[in-house]
């Protein structure tokens, strides 16, 4: 991760192994979040499903358009095709949607693409502040705040409190975070159509005590 950008061949060794190791990463993160979702269905005691949607963003693809192949790159984006089905969060607190792509001009303008979320409005470290992780004696390393930030995040708990089960989560996800989703659809035009709306009724995440060493 720490490598500086190129440009390859596809058709060469490095471009081939670079196909490979996305389309592991994809299966990866599809049979992850396969494993949250029977978890959190066993706990409900839920044996049966009757509707499924499942869909990467930040990822590339192999399509054609226009008459041509390409490899489409959807940073911060999903497949909207004709009648393919997406799901597009809010945040912690407000109505997420699943999504059906239309078959209009403006779509196949667009390479049949839409939003994966709401999209932010304030960076994590102007809303959570800066902060530095310090190694305790029991090897745990653990946040020291150097400047506080926008968001308060007890107040956020409060808010949100008989309404929501927020477990985990932090002060940089919280929904002051992020745009408003229906004003982000409203954007997209004839290229999508609202399916369902989701409201959240539980919220969990890594806290703002966990580190993780591709963040932080």
């Amino acid at each position: 991760m720490n490598s500086k950008p190129i440009l390859f061949d596809l058709d060469s060794g490095l471009g081939q192994a670079y196909i490979a190791a996305m389309s592991l990463a994809g299966e990866y993160a599809c049979a992850g979040r396969n494993i949250v979702i029977n978890k959190v269905l066993g706990i409900l005691g839920i044996t049966e499903t009757t509707f499924e949607v499942h869909n990467h963003h930040n990822f590339v693809w192999e399509e054609e358009h226009f008459g041509q192949k390409y490899w489409v790159v959807r940073k911060g984006c999903t497949p909207a095709f004709p009648d393919q089905l997406g799901f597009v969060g809010a945040n912690m607190e407000d109505t997420s949607a699943i999504l059906k792509g239309k078959k209009t001009e403006q779509s196949k303008q667009g390479l049949y693409a839409t939003v994966h979320g709401a999209g932010r409005v304030m960076s994590r470290t102007a809303a959570a502040g800066k902060k530095k992780w310090k190694k305790g004696k029991d090897g745990i390393k653990r946040p020291t705040i150097v400047s506080k930030g926008a968001v308060d995040f007890e107040a956020v708990r409060q808010r949100l409190e008989g309404r929501v089960e927020l477990r985990g989560s932090g002060a940089d996800e919280a929904p002051e975070c992020y745009k408003k989703l229906d004003e982000v659809l409203a954007y997209q035009g004839e290229t999508i159509e609202i399916s369902y709306r989701l409201h959240p009724i539980g919220v969990a995440m890594a806290g703002a005590e966990t580190f993780d060493p591709y963040k932080d």
